[in-house]
This record gives structure tokens, C-alpha cells and sequence, in this order.
């Protein structure tokens, strides 16, 4: 099965250091749902952008490394039968319906690196 992956945008992470359960609750149902489809192989919530911090050239930078409205606060893996399908599970995002989205993209390779 083809794999997609999914960059979840939004206007910043809920996954803070002192976050509640009410905070990452959309989200953690969500990552459930896909775990008990089957369809999630992997996923990453990134913390807020105010933790982010940027290299462009040879300047290191506190911040994001877009100024955008957006930032990039998480990724997961999906297991989809083609694009439709994976466009389809990716729609269920909570961020869709929050004011942020996703982008789905073919995985053209890689996975684990071992030492």
C-alpha cells in the first residue's frame, strides 16, 4: 500500500509543555481513530512555534522559519490505497475544521534510520 504523508498547518500547536487533556482533545481522538483503522503508521505533534528555532543560511533564529500565519505543528504517516483514499482520511483532521488544513504528499522513500 502506497504511503502519504501528512503535515498538519495550523495557527500554532496545541501540544504546549503544560497542555490539559481539553486541549489536545480533537486531536487525540482523531489520532485514535486512524491508529484503530490502521491507516496511521506514524505521527508527530510538534511543540508551539515560540519553541521553534530556524537556521537560514549561517544565522540561527528564534522562531519559525516561516513568518506565515501558519506553521507546520505536526505530521503523520498514513497506509492508503491511492491519493482519493488518503485525501479522504486526511480531510477528518481536526485542524480542517479549526481553522488550519493539511497537505498530503506521496512518501517517494526512506523510513527509520539505523546507527
Amino acid at each position: 500500500m502506497a504511503q502519504y504523508a501528512v503535515l498538519i498547518y495550523n495557527g500554532d500547536s496545541a501540544h504546549r509543555p503544560n497542555r490539559t487533556a481539553q486541549d489536545t482533545e480533537t486531536c487525540d481522538r482523531h489520532a485514535e481513530e486512524l491508529e484503530r483503522t490502521g491507516a496511521m503508521v506514524a505521527a508527530w505533534a510538534f511543540t508551539p512555534r515560540d519553541l521553534a528555532t530556524s537556521v537560514r543560511g549561517d544565522t540561527i533564529v528564534d522562531g519559525p522559519y516561516l513568518g506565515d500565519r501558519d506553521i507546520v505543528a505536526g505530521i503523520y504517516l498514513l497506509e492508503a490505497p491511492d491519493l482519493d483514499a488518503a485525501l479522504a482520511i486526511a480531510r477528518l483532521n481536526p485542524a480542517c475544521q479549526e481553522g488550519g488544513g493539511v497537505e498530503v504528499r506521496p512518501v517517494a522513500g526512506g523510513g527509520v534510520v539505523q546507527p
